[in-house]
């Protein structure tokens, strides 16, 4: 048993409704891009997308195309996806396209960030809800959030819905008995939100945006890990919803890693805690997400966290190495993680970056 989980835990049904509004942005694994007919131009575009580790682009979520030379360089040299193109996603089912997707809807915000910035916000006919991030995606006609208006959907007749099966298992096999093109992910690792973010490039036809985007987000790790190469690493809790982290085999837990950092909870997935085992952890530094609360009221974490018996003689309290983290790059798997990483990498050692 795990030192922080609860002697008393709750069923994963729990953990899904605890969480699942924190994490419905978290969306998407992909596997290798197949095509019967151009699968060697499409996989010179992979290759080049790989190449353009490099590269300029912002993770912001703005077009590729606008963004940093190397990244352009990068993208240049990718090639035009080539049609019929059948790509296989998270859960092993094989879509084929005939043509670049003109009538898009994502069920997650990450899913639509990614459209976003790979230059294609104009084939986005409708968005969940939580998408408000960039701004023009905000603007779009809403579908619901993790119960979605199915008859919607339908009568929008998408040529793809970008989905996060983990998230949303039923919504996915009810769109899919009804004959949508259903693209659905689950990416647990940095380098899986790349792989995707390139597989959808491919499905869009943006392999140049998504050499950028991904090229960018390749450069980033790459900074903070030369940055952090010989740095001490601080043991870290994390708190993304009162009472509840995450462990091993979740792309937080990877990405504390990356920012130079020790995850004091070893278990795997989310879970709820016991706060005296936190207390035996001691770490030296707690990271949680920031919420909307109203003007003058208090983050419900922080507050938690500051007033569990016992807590104010670990470290991180003691120091006041409390850290308040923008919880949408973090949670949502798409171009902005890189801008989380950067973020979590900053607060965990900021006399190593300026």
């Amino acid at each position: 048993m795990n030192r922080l989980r609860k002697p008393t835990i709750r069923k994963a049904a729990l953990l899904l409704l605890g969480m699942a509004m924190l994490l419905l942005a978290a969306a998407c694994g992909t596997d290798k891009t197949e095509n019967g007919n151009g699968r060697a131009a499409n996989q010179a575009a992979a290759n080049n997308a790989a190449n353009g580790a490099n590269g300029g682009a912002n993770a912001s979520g703005e077009p590729a195309a606008n963004q940093g030379s190397a990244g352009g360089e990068a993208g240049a040299a990718a090639k035009a996806t080539v049609y019929p193109l059948t790509v296989k996603d998270a859960t092993g089912t094989e879509l084929t396209f005939d043509a670049a997707p003109q009538r898009i809807v994502t069920l997650v915000p990450s899913e639509t960030e990614i459209v976003y910035a790979l230059g294609a916000g104009d084939a986005v006919a409708a968005v969940d809800s939580n998408s408000n991030y960039p701004k023009e995606a905000a603007d779009k006609p809403k579908i619901g959030d993790m119960n979605p208006d199915i008859e919607k959907i339908v009568s929008l007749k998408p040529d793809l819905v970008l989905a996060s099966y983990s998230l949303s298992q039923a919504v996915v096999d009810k769109l899919r008995s009804l004959k949508l093109p259903v693209y659905a992910s689950d990416p647990k690792t940095y380098d899986a939100v790349i792989d995707k973010i390139k597989q959808i490039g491919a499905i869009l036809d943006k392999p140049a945006e998504a050499a950028a985007v991904t090229g960018h987000m390749e450069q980033v790790r790459q900074q903070v890990t030369d940055a952090l190469k010989d740095a001490p690493k601080p043991n870290v809790y994390l708190e993304f919803s009162p009472g509840w982290t995450v462990g091993k085999g979740e792309f937080l837990d990877e990405l504390i890693t990356l920012a130079g950092g020790t995850n004091v909870a070893t278990e795997a997935g989310w879970y709820e805690i016991d706060p005296e085992a936190v207390v035996k952890a001691n770490p030296d530094d707690i990271v949680y997400a920031s919420m909307t609360v109203k003007e003058g009221e208090k983050n419900p974490i922080l507050a938690a966290i500051e007033s569990r018996p016992g807590w104010k003689s670990i470290h991180a309290i003691a120091n006041n190495n409390l850290f308040e983290v923008d919880q949408d790059p973090l949670t949502r798997v798409g171009p902005r993680l890189a801008d989380g990483l950067l973020d979590v990498a900053k607060k965990l050692h900021p006399d190593l970056f300026h």
